[in-house]
């Protein structure tokens, strides 16, 4: 038996399961940071760190109720219709609730006794607990010739993704700048559950970023964004995590 304790928190811009990513890099616009807990949030234990591009973050799936885990999963590429073993998928439903991402390290802030890291590209619910940081080693950590089999490539949407006038007025609006980017890259993915993708119904949608609902639907084949409702003052950067913006939910299977 092992016990693993936190190094530090996400602050992630993602508050609930629907719309994350289900792998990192997708939506390079997705950022978050990490602050460190003591006694790690010392500069010495993030020394030389600032040399490198990209970060593999060791954490636990903290929504994922206990004991869920099964031999098999039925992961959303394939639309939900076929059933594969846990380990030859990323769903969060392990034996041990661990997941790995790669990241962007955009800068480290350090003083008043904190270090935090600014990360993006992150496919991370807010509130994550993390394990260990490493440093990502493009001669060894790249792998050209690799295969993923069922998820050999990427996924993407071919659905035009529109913008109400009032959504686009929010996003230029806001602070950081890149809100409707990330819009936009999170909707290429298409987040919807395999089975709500056919259909000519229009249906409408929900998601959580950083402090606001983004409220879209579908309609003729295009994917719309109708509104964006504002729960607190826009901030450019996620904000600490309060009780309830920390979701109980668990990320979307099979990753």
């Amino acid at each position: 038996m092992f016990e693993f304790a936190p190094i530090g928190f996400v602050r992630s811009c993602f508050r609930e399961k629907f719309g994350i990513p289900r792998q990192p890099g997708l939506a390079p616009a997705a950022r978050a940071t990490l602050e460190l807990l003591p006694p790690y949030s010392q500069p010495a234990a993030v020394r030389g760190l600032e040399d490198v591009s990209h970060l593999w973050l060791v954490f636990a799936f903290h929504g994922v109720p206990a004991g869920r885990w099964r031999p098999t999963v039925r992961p959303p590429r394939l639309g939900g219709n076929r059933r594969l073993g846990v380990f030859a998928t990323r769903s969060p439903f392990r034996p041990n609730p661990i997941g790995l991402s790669v990241v962007a390290l955009d800068r480290i802030a350090t003083g008043q006794g904190r270090v935090t890291l600014h990360l993006s590209g992150v496919d991370m619910l807010d509130g994550t607990p993390v394990l260990d940081i490493k440093p990502y080693l493009p001669y060894a950590d790249a792998i050209p010739a690799a295969t993923g089999g069922f998820a050999d490539q990427a996924p993407a949407s071919e659905s035009a993704i529109r913008f109400s006038p009032a959504a686009r007025a929010f996003c230029a609006a806001w602070p950081d700048g890149d809100l409707r980017e990330l819009i936009v890259q999170i909707l290429r993915q298409d987040p919807r559950p395999a089975y709500e993708r056919t259909g000519p119904e229009p249906k409408r949608y929900g998601m959580k970023l950083y402090d606001c609902d983004v409220r879209w639907e579908t309609c003729d084949g295009a994917l719309h964004v109708t509104e964006i409702i504002p729960h607190f003052t826009p901030a450019p950067t996620a904000g600490p995590p309060r009780p309830a913006d920390r979701p109980e939910s668990p990320r979307p299977a099979g990753r």
